[in-house]
């Protein structure tokens, strides 16, 4: 008899932890909703490439610019770079 009230009580209380997950979902996607529909941004901000990143593109390819200075003088991390750079030749062959 006691495992039976024990069992009872343990699918009650699990019963009310999965509803109350399901309610946290169901008010965290209403509130992204909203937030998207007032504008928000959500993730990190996009660190847009220089005016000039084409032509540091350009003498890179060709030797003449090691990828040390081009970091220097756009302030981008390598992973960063090669990201810019990537979505750079993508746009570039359209």
């Amino acid at each position: 008899m006691g495992t039976f009230i024990a069992d009872l009580v343990l699918q009650i209380l699990s019963f009310v932890a999965q509803n109350e997950r399901e309610n946290i979902e169901k008010r965290q996607t209403e509130g992204i909703a909203a937030a998207k529909i007032r504008g928000v941004c959500f993730g990190r901000p996009i660190k847009k490439p220089s005016e000039n990143f084409g032509e540091l593109v350009k003498q890179w390819e060709r030797g003449q610019l090691p990828v040390a200075d081009i970091l220097k003088r756009t302030g981008l991390k390598a992973a960063t770079f090669y990201r810019r750079l990537q979505d750079y030749r993508i746009t570039k062959n359209k």
